[in-house]
């Protein structure tokens, strides 16, 4: 609701992805409808949950490995 794809973009480059890197992760998570996280959130939680640096978790999440984990963590996050 708060952000843009660019915006998302842009916080992946400054978490060390590459623009194209940058880009996939950001379609991933706008297929999963996680995008209103914050696509650097949704790569960050990941890595914590799984003990993956960052930058596997993104890799992974941008291959749409962790697609189904990801949209589980903010589903929690999401009930009341």
């Amino acid at each position: 609701e708060y952000t843009s794809p660019a915006i998302e973009r842009s916080v992946l480059l400054r978490m060390g992805f590459s623009s194209l890197e940058a880009q996939a992760i950001v379609t991933r998570c706008q297929e999963r409808d996680l995008l209103p996280h914050g696509a650097g959130h949704v790569v960050y939680k990941l890595s914590v949950e799984k003990g993956l640096p960052l930058r596997d978790a993104g890799l992974k999440l941008m291959e749409g490995e962790l697609l189904d984990d990801a949209a589980a963590l903010f589903v929690k996050e999401d009930a009341p």
